[in-house]
């Protein structure tokens, strides 16, 4: 084999040394180009071959460790956005009852929502707070927006609450609610009885003909009876009509609060008045 090459070599040189080659030379060039392309090529070829799967590995790894960093940044943005919109919506809450406490030292008892039944005949919210708590029968239920209802049952650690949308006055599980409205409470009166399911609209009547109530009014309780603290807020005025005796206006509120986006609620205790404070002019 050595031979063979150190003959191979010689003729190169003696071949190189020369301007013109004979056709035997020719021939024997040829077959040495021909034999050296097919060694090299597979050569080369294997050589790409590996240096194509470390460019892969290094690309596949540097995919990796995208996927990665995407992956944990969709992670942190849900969390930012979940801890984002969790401070202002407690920090909502915090304003609404410092603000309510001032105004009618009210105490709030925040509860959580823990079961609604959608029955079409009794409809109840079941929260987390009961007796032992210090919530009591005919307790208002209220969120950040608006009126949720009325405390109908306890146990010492939960109670279902019937929302406005059993408001009818026939029925004896809700009481009618006294309302007037906002920035003219002392010339504006009505009473809640009613809740129009196909409208999603509540009914307000006993509106006298001289009422100053308007379109986009603000309803809010009155206070009156002693069950509803006064000023929470129950809807807009959507829209006003002369009553069945044309003595009386009926008024469609649309509420504040939707109740298939109930998480939170407020417990509302009013103050107990004694006997010494009822005496008091």
């Amino acid at each position: 084999m050595i031979g063979f090459l150190i003959f191979i070599i010689m003729i190169g040189l003696s071949i190189g040394g020369r301007q013109s080659l004979t056709w035997p030379e020719k021939f024997l060039k040829d077959a040495i180009g021909s034999i050296q392309q097919v060694i090299y090529r597979p050569a080369g070829a294997v050589a790409g071959f590996f240096q194509d799967m470390k460019n892969l590995s290094s690309i596949y790894e540097e995919n990796e460790q995208l996927r990665k960093l995407a992956a944990q940044y969709a992670r942190d943005k849900v969390e930012y956005n979940f801890v984002k919109n969790e401070n202002e919506r407690l920090q909502d809450e915090l304003d609404f009852t410092e603000h309510q406490k001032e105004m009618y030292n009210y105490t709030y008892m925040i509860a959580q929502v823990i079961s609604v039944s959608n029955d079409a005949n009794n409809r109840t919210i079941n929260i987390n707070l009961g007796s032992k708590q210090g919530v009591q029968k005919d307790m208002a239920v209220v969120t950040v927006d608006g009126l949720v209802g009325l405390v109908n049952a306890v146990t010492p650690f939960t109670a279902s609450v019937t929302p406005y949308t059993e408001l009818n006055s026939l029925s004896t599980a809700f009481n009618a609610i006294s309302v007037t409205v906002m920035n003219k409470e002392k010339d504006s009166f009505g009473i809640l009885t009613d809740y129009d399911a196909e409208l999603e609209r509540i009914m307000m009547t006993k509106i006298g003909e001289d009422d100053p109530i308007t379109e986009d009014d603000i309803v809010i309780t009155s206070g009156l009876g002693n069950i509803y603290p006064r000023g929470l807020q129950i809807g807009t005025v959507e829209s006003l009509k002369v009553g069945d005796f044309g003595l009386t206006y009926v008024a469609t509120i649309d509420p504040f609060v939707d109740l298939n986006q109930l998480t939170e609620v407020f417990v509302v205790k009013i103050p107990q008045i004694t006997e010494d404070e009822e005496l008091t002019p």
